[in-house]
C-alpha cells in the first residue's frame, strides 16, 4: 500500500509541475498539459459555486436488503467550487465537498470535473462529462482514494441537479448513485 501511494504521490508531482510554457511546440499538447492548464485557468479565473450533497442511493440489486437499509443515504454536508465555461460552452470545475457518508462519518472529497453542455444556448440543458479527484474515507484509514467518474446532470439556469455512480468491486461497498445540487453566483 506505501508503494502505491508513493507512486500516486510522484506521478501527481510530475503531472502538477508541468507548465504548458514546457508543453511540446506541437499543434496538440499533451493530455496532461492540457489538464492542467484546464486546472489552472478554472482556479485563476473560474466564478465561486456552492454545492449541496441530497442523496447517496445503495443499488438494491448488488447489496443484500438487509444491509442496504443500515447505511445513511441522505448524506448531509457542504461544498464550494470553482467553475467556468470554456470556448466551446463546456464546464470545468473544481471541487471540495465534504459530506457524510454510507455510516454517518464525514467524507471529504476534492475533484476537477469537465461536462459537455446540450443545448448551450438554452435555459434548460443537460450534460454529461468525468470527474477526476480523490476522497478520504474512515473505513479506509484516511487514505487518498483517486477515482474517475461520470458525470451527469440537468441545469436550469444557474441551478443544477449533477449525480454520479460510484462503482463496487461485488458484494457491499461502492456501486452507489450520489446526487448533489449546485448553483452558480
Amino acid at each position: 500500500m506505501k508503494k502505491l501511494l508513493f507512486v500516486l504521490l510522484f506521478a501527481c508531482a510530475i503531472v502538477t509541475s508541468v507548465r504548458a510554457e514546457d508543453a511540446p511546440a506541437s499543434k496538440e499538447k499533451p493530455w496532461y498539459c492540457r489538464l492542467w492548464c484546464n486546472i489552472k485557468t478554472t482556479w485563476n479565473t473560474g466564478e465561486i459555486e456552492g454545492f449541496l450533497p441530497i442523496n447517496t442511493w445503495h443499488n438494491r440489486w448488488v447489496y443484500e436488503h438487509s444491509k442496504a437499509h443500515t447505511y445513511n443515504e441522505r448524506p448531509w454536508g457542504l461544498g464550494i467550487g470553482k467553475y467556468r465555461m470554456d470556448a466551446d460552452g463546456d464546464r470545468h470545475r473544481l471541487v471540495a465537498m465534504v459530506f457524510q457518508d454510507s455510516h454517518d462519518k464525514p467524507e471529504p472529497t476534492f475533484a476537477y470535473s469537465w461536462q459537455y453542455l446540450f443545448r448551450k444556448d438554452k435555459t434548460v440543458r443537460p450534460s454529461l462529462g468525468l470527474m477526476a479527484g480523490i476522497t478520504f474515507r474512515d473505513d479506509y484509514d484516511w487514505v487518498p482514494i483517486p477515482a474517475i467518474l461520470p458525470v451527469m446532470g440537468l441545469d436550469i439556469g444557474n441551478f443544477s441537479i449533477e449525480n454520479t455512480y460510484v462503482p463496487g468491486l461485488g458484494g457491499n461497498n461502492g456501486n452507489v448513485l450520489f446526487t448533489w445540487l449546485s448553483w452558480r453566483f
